[in-house]
């Protein structure tokens, strides 16, 4: 982003033309016979200038003689325009000017400009003036500032260029002012280091992401397509041909000549760019004073000025209210799949540890949630422990809906192109409904993600349940949780609508999780097991349930699990199905690792209870407006047959007295 204004302090000894500069560059002429100095000028954007340019600059002229206002302009300076004209004047920019800007702890970008250059040019006496040609005086300039800026740039890091100007001339004055905007908008040093004549290593490593970014096709070089698709993304404009042949034909040259170069390979016809090419290229541009290419490339990648990618792109603002959720949006999904496809390089439907080593190459590594949810194994792997296209997308599906940050920031550090945000979209706030005196959660219509935390006694399968939810084969030995464990896949209900289920057991943090009110509001469903086969199992959620009483406002399904061995009585002040009637929750669903319809029909009545909270919620006695449209059916029906009695037994009794009398 660009930055709103910048403050430019022009400095030097008196004489040396640092006014004539300031006219000259605003008046666009030559104004002789001025004030010792001016009030400072505001000079606005040019349209036609770089977005990154500035809104405003702002130049501060200053005088040796009020050297209180000096230091006080120089300390609130963006960049500073040293100026000078002369032998004596070019001595004191090293001896006193440099040492004092160092003195104040001024340490900002230097641009040294050598003025009055036009008397050099025509001979400020005329001496020599015919004796000598164009061409040869311009040499012999060229090697007088070569000789006197060099020394400066060797030893003064802080001068960023040199340049020499004429406000008679108007040589170059708009070209030097040119320069201190671009030393803010575009700094050199963060880029190069002059005195080793090599980028610097984080531009180096930035960089080398862009290149890796860029090769598409992932064989290690930028084609033509891969360059142009650079240029267009950088500087919104398509390269043009000739500039891509002389790119080459530099490259390729540098390759095959006895210099530093020779040992490198740059440039292969038919291939494209190396990568080695490419740091090579923007070295030269850094060289050449061109380094505002090398900052297009890295700020249309929102690299900043310290070379970091910027945290308002990485974690960009988001509206989000408590109750609602975030899910990836179908762009967020189209993206992470052509992710996947291409870095599955042999095909065969998973991510070995090689592929997610080179496809991570580009970030800070594997997310570190990651690591502590134990991936691949949270999600749904191959045969070979790699993690299949499924698993792929429920991982980040879990990952955006349990920490949606660290998605925008992988998906920007992956090379998305457009806003993050735009591969995310937020649930609605989830709604209350009442009924008998409690408050429920109403039915969701917009979630495609469920978080369900399965709670019960150690012992009583959850690993195990978790494990077969990810497609993992049961095992006969037991492990006790100690850390958080969790896993993610997908379901297909009714009507083949696809929905994520995120399954966390808490360890020996149950305790405290359960005790977390607001923890607990995240949880779309509990699953409560116990163990159908251990008869002091079902004892633990029955005493969990009574002391914590606001695990009742959440929907709950009972689980009985290990039910492929003898069901045992629970030893329990009441039974599974007797204290489910009380709550006004379906009974136990009994499940075995060893049955997988068992299994599958429990993972759909998970999501179906965070899709419809109010059949699952405990306290919620039938629907009282249901209850009373069914009393009058049934008081319908029994006026109708009371009414059909009566008349039975009227028609009855006056037939029997008829017959009675007929007898007598």
């Amino acid at each position: 982003m660009a930055k709103e204004q910048i403050k430019v302090v022009v400095c030097g000894d008196d004489g040396v033309g640092k006014t004539s500069l300031i006219a000259c560059l605003v008046k666009d002429q030559y104004i002789p016979n001025l004030q010792d100095r001016l009030s400072p000028v505001t000079i606005p954007r040019d349209f036609s200038s770089s977005p990154f340019s500035p809104k405003a600059s702002v130049l501060v002229d200053t005088t040796s003689y009020d050297l209180p206002q000096l230091h006080y302009e120089l300390k609130s300076a963006d960049v500073i325009w040293l100026v000078y004209s002369d032998h004596e004047s070019y001595d004191r920019v090293a001896l006193y000017w440099m040492m004092m800007f160092r003195s104040l702890g001024v340490n900002l970008p230097v641009i040294l400009c050598k003025n009055k250059c036009d008397t050099t040019l025509h001979g400020s006496e005329g001496t020599h003036a015919k004796d000598i040609n164009a061409e040869d005086k311009a040499s012999e300039n060229t090697k007088i500032e070569d000789e006197e800026f060099i020394p400066i740039l060797r030893e003064f890091k802080e001068v960023e260029t040199c340049i020499k100007t004429s406000a008679k001339d108007k040589m170059n004055v708009n070209q030097a002012f040119y320069l201190c905007q671009r030393s803010i908008t575009h700094p050199i040093a963060p880029l190069f280091d002059p005195r080793v004549g090599e980028l610097k290593p984080l531009t180096v490593l930035a960089l080398k992401r862009i290149f890796l970014l860029s090769d598409k096709d992932q064989d290690g070089f930028l084609n033509d397509e891969e360059l142009s698709v650079l240029q267009r993304r950088s500087f919104g404009k398509s390269i043009d041909t000739q500039e891509l042949q002389f790119i080459k034909e530099t490259l390729l040259n540098l390759s095959i000549s006895p210099q530093e170069y020779a040992n490198y390979i740059l440039f292969v016809p038919g291939k494209g760019i190396t990568k080695d090419g490419f740091l090579v290229l923007n070295k030269l541009y850094s060289e050449k004073g061109r380094h505002e290419t090398t900052w297009g490339i890295l700020r249309a990648f929102h690299y900043t000025d310290s070379l970091s990618i910027n945290d308002k792109v990485l974690y960009p603002k988001m509206d989000i209210s408590d109750s609602a959720s975030v899910e990836l949006s179908p762009l967020g999904y189209r993206f992470l799949v052509e992710l996947f496809l291409t870095f599955d390089k042999d095909n065969d439907g998973g991510l070995n540890d090689q592929e997610l080593a080179f496809l991570f190459k580009t970030t800070p590594g594997i997310p570190k949630l990651w690591t502590e949810t134990n991936f691949p194994f949270s999600t749904v792997v191959n045969n070979q422990a790699c993690v299949t296209l499924q698993g792929w997308l429920a991982q980040w599906t879990m990952t955006t809906f349990l920490d949606y940050r660290t998605t925008t920031e992988y998906l920007v550090y992956l090379g998305i192109e457009k806003d993050a945000r735009l591969a995310l979209q937020v649930t609605k706030a989830r709604k209350k409904r009442r009924r008998n005196g409690k408050y429920y959660r109403a039915p969701v219509t917009d979630r495609k993600v469920f978080s369900c935390y399965v709670i019960g006694k150690p012992h009583s399968g959850k690993s195990s349940l978790l494990e077969s939810f990810v497609g993992m084969s049961f095992s006969e030995s037991y492990t006790p949780t100690i850390r958080p464990r969790i896993g993610v896949n997908s379901l297909e209900l009714k009507g083949s609508k696809q929905y994520y289920l995120i399954l966390q057991e808490f360890g020996e943090q149950e305790p405290a999780i359960l005790e977390n009110v607001e923890k607990m509001k995240e949880c779309d469903v509990l699953c409560l097991t116990y163990d159908s086969s251990d008869p002091e199992s079902f004892s633990y959620l029955f005493e969990l349930i009574n002391q914590h009483q606001h695990l009742q406002n959440l929907p709950m399904i009972f689980v009985a699990l290990k039910a492929d061995l003898d069901k045992q009585q629970q030893r329990c002040y009441i039974q599974p199905d007797d204290f489910t009637d009380q709550l006004f929750v379906d009974h136990p669903l009994h499940v075995s690792s060893a049955w997988s319809s068992s299994l599958n029909e429990l993972f759909i009545k998970l999501t179906e209870a965070g899709l419809e909270p109010a059949k699952n919620t405990p306290g919620l006695a039938p629907d009282t407006a249901r209850e009373e449209v069914d009393y009058w059916q049934y008081a319908l029906v029994a006026t109708s047959a009371v009414g059909f009695t009566s008349l039975f037994t009227f028609t009855f009794f006056k037939l029997f007295r008829s017959l009675r009398s007929g007898s007598t």
